[in-house]
């Protein structure tokens, strides 16, 4: 089904994007075979059919490999406030877009995969770059704020980071859950609960704030 206003993509897109899966499908696969530590670059390249040099193209550091949805990490929530509805807050927008991602099952919120899960928390360097991700994304979002509001002092930094902490906090109860053994419906079950409370504490504090 075709979306009003979706450009199509096109064939050259559509093989960057099947080959950077290709890739990322297999890395995990030996990156959970083998231990993060005890698979190269090469081997991913050779088990992929493609030479080293396309995988450091699509994935410049090796910790990418992993964590391969980062666009939707470090954009999600400026994307979100940036495209904010009339009337909408920042922490509206924000809200509204992680109930959203919960209702389609967003792959960036955790879910049912607990080998990754494991070798993420196990990986000094994963775990490293996890937090790098989180705080590009409270980067961004402040300069979302800044530019929409038009301030440059301290006020979009302070909202960035109280929301930024929301996601973290929610990305680390999924993990949690997911190594508990929860199943995938008690798992976004609790995740809305526990963002409907992280949200709602927020409220008299930033509830108002570039409201549009």
């Amino acid at each position: 089904m075709k979306i009003v206003g979706e450009r199509p993509e096109g064939l050259r897109a559509r093989q960057k994007r099947e080959t950077r899966q290709l890739i990322s499908d297999v890395a995990t696969r030996l990156f959970l075979e083998r231990g993060y530590d005890n698979v190269t670059i090469a081997d991913v390249a050779s088990a992929a059919g493609v030479a080293r040099m396309t995988v450091t193209n699509h994935f410049p550091l090796k910790e990418d490999l992993v964590l391969d949805l980062q666009e939707e990490l470090v954009n999600g929530m400026a994307r979100a406030v940036s495209r904010r509805a009339p009337g909408e807050s920042a922490l509206d927008a924000v809200r509204r877009d992680y109930g959203e991602r919960l209702s389609r099952r967003d792959p960036a919120i955790p879910d049912a995969d607990a080998g990754w899960q494991r070798m993420v928390l196990g990986t000094p360097v994963l775990r490293a770059r996890l937090r790098q991700l989180f705080d590009q994304a409270e980067a961004e979002l402040a300069a979302v704020l800044a530019r929409e509001t038009g301030d440059t002092g301290l006020a979009p930094r302070l909202v960035a980071a109280a929301l930024a902490d929301v996601e973290r906090l929610l990305f680390e109860e999924g993990q949690r859950l997911v190594l508990d053994g929860e199943e995938s419906e008690h798992i976004f079950a609790a995740l809305a609960g526990t963002a409907r409370q992280a949200y709602d504490l927020l409220e008299p504090a930033v509830g108002d704030y570039a409201r549009r």
